[in-house]
């Protein structure tokens, strides 16, 4: 009996230990105090511009038979994804601005962090099978309306968020197996992977195993993956006799490339590389890339520099003054 009640006490004080921390307090932008009012409107401002973007995209290949094909059905599921990853880490950032710091619920945070890592990981997903449909289409013509068909789209975009979804849980529930008894302030402005562990007073060496095991299947393998489309992408350009040819197949890359250039770029800099030397202000303006900045560009980057979509937008805007 005092056995039991041995057993029991222990697991009681340390559900209680492991329970200390209940409120997570996001410090921010603290160093910018005097600016926090035109902080706030410049990120409310980048807020809307980007779900506005993405919105406009989306719409756009749902209604203009001229964007039902691959690359913008894959196009339309990026857009997705970065309006949700906006809508994650957008209102949270939108508090600290007004307030100095923000606090959420430790479950909270948990919930932020998961949704930020599905849609991170599914991002990645996604511009990897764009690489590849840019890949059939120019080094695979012939083969291209046979391989990439709607059944294999829908295929792959499922894959892409399973994917994303899988790495996601795999994370959170590493994270939900350590004991916090630290601190409960955050020097970010949301709740990322490695500064929530931070908080932990266990150790934490398998949980950053499993992180950066994954890291190299979510974000390295993809990242071979492109590049190796590319250089056959390259290869095949560079046998076209026409140099205007030349310059149209690569036309259709140039948006791409583009966005793939600055999201694993940053994200490479902030999960592959070791971060000892990271200033906690370097932390922050990187992942300000790939959590703000890469959604607000996207729409952009690959309208500003494609026709299809800009005379898909001329028949809506005139479509709308008929009536």
């Amino acid at each position: 009996m005092s056995v039991s009640r041995l057993v029991i006490r222990e697991e009681t004080e340390e559900a209680s230990y492991k329970n200390n921390i209940t409120v997570i307090y996001l410090l921010g932008f603290h160093d910018m105090d005097r600016f926090n009012v035109l902080l706030f409107i410049l990120l409310l401002i980048i807020y809307c511009v980007t779900i506005l973007g993405n919105s406009l995209i989306i719409t756009l290949v749902s209604y203009s038979k001229n964007l039902h094909s691959p690359m913008y059905f894959f196009l339309s599921q990026l857009s997705i994804a970065d309006i949700f990853l906006s809508s994650d880490i957008s209102p949270v950032m939108l508090n600290i601005a007004l307030h100095q710091r923000a606090s959420m619920s430790f479950p909270g945070c948990i919930t932020q962090l998961y949704f930020f890592i599905l849609n991170e990981g599914s991002e990645c997903f996604l511009l990897t099978m764009m690489s590849y449909d840019r890949y059939l289409a120019i080094c695979s013509p012939l083969y291209y309306s046979s391989i990439m068909n709607h059944v294999l789209c829908i295929r792959l975009v499922v894959t892409s968020w399973t994917l994303g979804c899988f790495v996601a849980l795999i994370l959170t529930l590493a994270i939900n197996q350590l004991y916090f008894c630290r601190s409960n302030m955050i020097d970010h402005f949301f709740c990322d992977f490695y500064p929530v562990m931070e908080l932990s007073c266990s150790d934490v060496s398998m949980a950053e195993m499993e992180a950066t095991l994954l890291c190299i299947l979510v974000i390295v393998l993809p990242f071979f993956i492109i590049v190796i489309s590319y250089v056959c992408i390259v290869l095949t350009i560079l046998k076209i006799p026409s140099s205007t040819g030349k310059l149209k197949s690569f036309s259709t890359c140039s948006s791409h490339l583009t966005v793939v250039s600055i999201f694993y770029g940053t994200l490479i800099a902030t999960y592959i590389i070791p971060n000892e030397g990271h200033t906690k202000i370097l932390s922050k303006t990187l992942s300000l890339l790939y959590t703000v900045l890469t959604p607000l560009l996207n729409p952009f980057i690959y309208s500003l520099r494609n026709e299809d979509i800009k005379e898909a937008l001329r028949k809506v805007i005139y479509n709308q003054n008929a009536y």
